[in-house]
């Protein structure tokens, strides 16, 4: 079987790896913008392959809070379908999405699917391949933001995670995260003793009814 793709698409939408997956295409409506986000269901993708409540309520918290997102060069990590990181290009950030490379095709496909009919506002969304506490030192250290959505799920990730934020905040960037609160996978702890080994974090919504909460961390300047 021969696996289409576009030449000049970086990373071409494999149907090989699609072959025993279905899809989903919904249209969410998130400060103002409408997205249509491609969700490929299946043993390959895992957990990228959703769009998460987590990342829904920052969309809405962006919104809501009128966070100033143009110009800002923001960075995403495991960005899934990348909703997040999209409405953040559409509303005028200088985005770059990662992922482990599994992801990469559906994060391709979303962003091209999502491009304005008027153009990107900056630019054309970066997508590049992320494995924390590995390869973090291949990226700068100058983001103003760093996003992350639904992404505490791992306990033996949690210390590389730390480790990758630390690199890509050294320069005073700001970290949005937003969980589902799953004590189950020890999620509360890592806001509670892992992220604060490095950073000062700050609690600031709660949504009760489906145990999501957003917090905001910034690293901790070193004396």
């Amino acid at each position: 079987m021969i696996c289409a793709g576009d030449e000049d698409d970086p990373f071409p939408v494999d149907d090989c790896l699609f072959a025993d997956t279905f899809s989903q295409e919904t249209v969410y409506t998130l400060a103002g913008q409408e997205l249509k986000i491609r969700q490929v269901f299946g043993a390959n993708l895992g957990v990228a392959a959703p769009v998460w409540d987590a990342a829904l309520h920052l969309c809405r918290y962006f919104e809501e809070q009128c966070v100033e997102l143009r110009g800002k060069r923001t960075i995403e990590l495991g960005a899934g379908t990348g909703v997040v990181g999209i409405l953040a290009a559409r509303l005028g950030a200088v985005v770059t999405l990662t992922d482990l490379p599994l992801a990469l095709p559906q994060l391709q496909a979303n962003v091209s699917a999502n491009r304005p009919s008027g153009g990107w506002p900056s630019t054309l969304p970066t997508i590049l391949p992320l494995s924390w506490g590995e390869d973090h030192l291949n990226f700068p250290s100058d983001w103003d933001l760093v996003l992350c959505a639904d992404i505490i799920y791992l306990p033996e990730t949690y210390p590389l995670l730390v480790e990758t934020l630390a690199h890509l905040c050294m320069k005073g960037a700001v970290v949005y995260l937003s969980s589902k609160m799953r004590k189950e996978h020890k999620t509360p702890g890592f806001y509670e003793e892992c992220l604060p080994t490095r950073f000062n974090v700050e609690l600031l919504h709660r949504d009760d009814s489906q145990n999501i909460n957003i917090y905001r961390a910034s690293l901790r300047k070193e004396r």
